[in-house]
């Protein structure tokens, strides 16, 4: 699989990563045999990074991960993780002795001495502009306690700020072809400083895909059940903050612009593998089938430019006026 730089960790990972939210918490029940599966399934497709968060069951996603590599010292993936959405969302909670406790923690469930990547996972607001945080930051790097450190946020105006900090690697952000924005000011500043890009939500929770109509229900503890208006976080991580009947919709539009013998959803990652600035997407799986057609996008040929502009037509006529001025 094509290998791209991580920005400023400067260390090779796949276009096509994997997100693993789902063998955590919020997206149904996955066993831990099934996720066991999905993470070797990415690894044999040639995925070479893998996204978690302390969070993602209270840690479970974590444990996994650490599990699986431990028995799989022939695997060379880099392990991005993220921290902070354990503690109440205060930014004077986001101090160097929480840092290191939480750091601590983390590298306990991945099993290893150092975090390859550790982000700020989505905090207030405030905290991107705190000098305190990022020398936190930097002391947990001189501490050896990770290699590197980003940053993950629900607005591009979050973004830049984070991208104009010397320290920040990596900015991880919400892009898909119902969430245009970052194309504008986002991604061609991280290219500019050298920052990677993680490219998160990459199917709006699924709705890319292509398989979801207006009567379709998710399970109780899905995310997609209890935060389509923002009720548990920011309601932008449930389908890109779209509203479900408009995304259906939009989504049965865009399975149209799909080349013959390419599924929607392949067509969704081929979208953002070739937005200049990405460095890696992370969809998520919650089995081996789906993990490999993830990875797969990154043999399909590039999108024709017609396709291009009829995504942005979509978006434009469609999702803006939903999700454009808020993130």
């Amino acid at each position: 699989m094509e290998q791209r730089v991580l920005g400023r960790t400067g260390r090779p990972v796949s276009v096509v990563g994997l997100g693993t939210w789902q063998l955590g918490a919020d997206w149904g029940e996955v066993r831990e045999e099934d996720a066991l599966a999905v993470l070797d399934a990415s690894v044999e497709a040639g995925v070479t990074l893998f996204d978690t968060a302390d969070v993602y069951g209270d840690g479970r996603s974590e444990q996994l991960i650490g599990r699986y590599l431990g028995g799989r010292p022939d695997a060379e993936v880099f392990v991005a993780t993220k921290f902070g959405r354990r503690a109440e969302q205060r930014p004077e909670h986001y101090n160097l002795a929480n840092f290191r406790a939480w750091a601590d923690r983390s590298r306990r469930n991945l099993g290893t001495d150092r975090l390859d990547l550790v982000q700020l996972h989505c905090p207030p607001t405030p905290v991107y502009s705190s000098d305190e945080v990022f020398d936190a930051l930097d002391t947990l790097v001189a501490e050896e306690r990770i290699a590197a450190y980003g940053v993950s946020v629900e607005t591009c105006a979050e973004a830049l700020t984070a991208i104009a900090r010397p320290g920040v690697a990596s900015v991880q952000i919400i892009l898909n072809a119902f969430r245009l924005k970052p194309l504008e000011q986002v991604l061609p500043a991280a290219e500019r400083a050298g920052v990677g890009i993680l490219a998160r939500v990459p199917l709006a929770s699924g709705l890319l895909s292509g398989r979801y109509t207006k009567a379709t229900e998710f399970p109780a503890e899905d995310h997609r059940t209890y935060n389509r208006q923002g009720e548990a976080f920011d309601q932008g991580e449930t389908f890109s903050g779209v509203d479900f009947a408009t995304g259906v919709e939009a989504a049965e539009e865009f399975a149209g612009l799909a080349p013959d013998g390419v599924t929607p959803a392949a067509t969704a990652l081929r979208w953002i593998i070739q937005q200049p600035g990405v460095s890696t997407v992370i969809p998520g799986a919650r089995n081996p089938s789906q993990a490999r057609a993830n990875a797969s996008a990154a043999a399909l040929p590039p999108l024709p430019a017609t396709t291009l502009a009829a995504v942005r037509d979509l978006y434009d006529r469609r999702v803006r006026a939903q999700v454009h001025h808020r993130w």
